[in-house]
């Protein structure tokens, strides 16, 4: 019985998954590599987690924050 609840949970999370990657690739200003972090690095997570935190540090509107995030990423490191 366990397992079966536990791979329904693992269908769903899967589905969920594939939905919020087809949503991000549909987005024009949004960064494809988000569709892909569950294979990140904690490094690159923490990264990410910072740059979001500081996005909302400095209370950007959500649209604004995504294209400044997006605009940044494309900057040569």
């Amino acid at each position: 019985m366990v397992f079966l609840i536990q791979a329904t949970q693992n269908r769903d999370g899967k589905a969920i998954q594939l939905k919020l990657d087809e949503l991000i690739r549909a987005q024009k200003s949004a960064r494809n590599v988000f569709a892909d972090l569950e294979n990140a690095s904690e490094a690159e997570l923490k990264e990410f987690e910072e740059e979001f935190r500081q996005l909302r540090r400095r209370g950007l509107p959500g649209t604004r924050a995504v294209r400044k995030a997006a605009a940044e990423a494309k900057k040569p490191a």
